[in-house]
């Protein structure tokens, strides 16, 4: 039981990494408050963010 949450932490985690550098590196077109909204929601909820972003945030 313990080990599925270890593996939870560790995808939520790269699923906020990948989305704060896309964001920073590869989407130029965003405001810069755009850019802190999605930043933010990648801390707080990151898998749902990284899905979310995936289909509708990326340009």
């Amino acid at each position: 039981m313990a080990m599925w949450g270890a593996v939870l932490g560790i995808v939520a985690i790269l699923c906020a990494i990948w989305v704060i550098y896309d964001v920073l590196m590869n989407n130029k077109k965003l405001r810069q408050t755009e850019k802190l909204i999605w930043i933010i929601c990648a801390v707080f909820f990151s898998i749902i963010t990284a899905i979310v972003y995936y289909f509708i945030g990326r340009k």
